[in-house]
């Protein structure tokens, strides 16, 4: 029996399309492997989201050669999109047998290893002409409790950092019958917690005839599976609506948990990032996430270092950050990513006072995600178990609105839901006790 290794880089995205993978794979009779030298076949989805990430992902080809010396490799991914020229000049691909696979023709990369058909590598610039989504059916989210379900590819914002337009094109929605149809399966394979996913999720259903919303899709498939909890990944502040937050509070199956890009808290910084909104505009959203839902677990995405940013504008940031209410934050230093409009900006700022600006907003949100634990404390909430308890032998999960707890219980628990009390704040999570 053949065996084919899958190694994925980035995002929830393509996390979901190499579970595609694993399934036409094994449905093919070939065992996936986790690691190892004696693959037959090696599949690298890659991530260019960054130019860091654009070298790991050549690292990571890199050594799938050395590693596997007779396999055939298909690389596909963001960095297959836009770095196809880049990758030729590989001297560890010159003699070995490799394809490049487009984001647009992944439906197809399965197939391809079978066939020995012929795809061209991605033109630069073709992903932007994508007129459909990729039907990319999973049989099985791996063996987590969670699972991944993309429901939109591409994004039309076009904001001045990012690359990802150009990697994964135009937006495109799957339609309502087949996320339902995938939704089901997942339920039926034991996964009892769904993430919505998508490059700009918040876009889902714009393409569809009829038009259709995320709301809409949470509305349809929390009542076609209702013993699924549903999460949803990120969406963008404009996208949230009073209908949304209202079928959210009513819904019991959607977890109170929004995750909000604001990438900056200065609104001239905003503008020359391209964002759509202002930070007035952001806190009001914020708001209105409270008033629907309380103890609604709210993460935030800010850059520092963007071209420009001066001290001042940095500091406006800061000050509007702590006046939110919100749990935590992912915190990025701003990278030059070839081929945007912002790495040619004036202004560029240098890595040292990036990281102190970073070390800066990581301490806020070590300490707005304290204060929301602590807010939390005596409360009861379902938690998702994960599928291993921790070195100590104590279960470990996710609780609906996002806290990390640990509790004592039997191994009969794992991959469950369950009800615990929020009992005491650790370092980076809450004892809890099951109820």
């Amino acid at each position: 029996m053949k065996k084919v290794l899958i190694t994925t880089l980035g995002c929830k995205v393509n996390q979901f399309e190499s579970a595609s993978f694993q399934t036409g794979f094994e449905e093919r009779g070939f065992t996936v492997v986790r690691s190892g030298s004696d693959a037959d076949l090696v599949v690298i989805n890659t991530c260019a989201v960054t130019a860091s990430a654009g070298a790991q992902s050549r690292q990571s080809i890199r050594q799938a050669l050395r590693k596997n010396p007779d396999a055939d490799i298909i690389i596909t991914g963001c960095y297959a999109e836009i770095g196809a020229r880049e990758l030729e000049n590989e001297k560890e691909l010159l003699g070995r047998r490799y394809t490049i696979i487009g984001n647009s023709e992944k439906d197809r990369l399965v197939n391809s290893a079978f066939t020995r058909s012929n795809i061209e590598p991605p033109a630069p610039g073709a992903i932007l002409q994508a007129k459909d989504i990729c039907r990319l059916p999973v049989r099985r989210f791996g063996d987590r409790s969670r699972a991944y379900l993309r429901v939109q590819d591409g994004c039309d914002s076009f904001c001045t950092y990012c690359i990802v337009p150009f990697t994964r094109g135009p937006s495109r929605s799957l339609p309502l019958a087949e996320v339902i149809e995938q939704a089901k399966i997942f339920h039926e394979q034991g996964h009892k917690e769904i993430v919505l996913t998508g490059i700009h999720l918040g876009y889902y259903g714009h393409d569809l005839e009829p038009k259709q919303d995320i709301t809409s899709l949470l509305d349809l498939l929390t009542r076609a599976t209702p013993e699924v909890y549903y999460r949803i990944s990120s969406l963008e502040p404009i996208e949230i609506s009073r209908q949304l937050l209202q079928l959210m509070a009513e819904r019991s199956n959607i977890q109170p948990h929004l995750h909000i890009p604001l990438q900056s808290g200065d609104d001239s910084i905003l503008k020359k990032m391209n964002r759509r909104y202002t930070t007035d505009q952001f806190g009001d959203i914020i708001n209105l996430c409270g008033e629907y839902l309380p103890d609604m677990a709210i993460g935030i995405d800010i850059l520092a270092g963007f071209p420009g940013e001066t001290e001042e504008h940095f500091n406006n940031g800061v000050r509007f950050l702590q006046s939110l209410d919100f749990t935590y934050l992912h915190v990025f230093p701003y990278s030059i990513r070839p081929g945007t409009e912002a790495a040619r900006m004036k202004g560029q700022i240098s890595q040292k006072e990036k990281e102190v600006r970073v070390a800066q907003l990581r301490l806020l949100s070590d300490r707005k995600k304290k204060l929301f634990y602590q807010n939390q404390l005596g409360t009861i909430r379902t938690v998702l178990v994960e599928g291993k308890k921790d070195r100590q032998g104590m279960l470990k999960g996710i609780t609906d609105n996002y806290v990390a707890v640990r509790f004592k219980g039997p191994d009969s628990l794992l991959n469950t839901l369950t009800k615990v009390r929020l009992d005491t704040l650790q370092n980076d999570h809450v004892s809890a006790t099951q109820v």
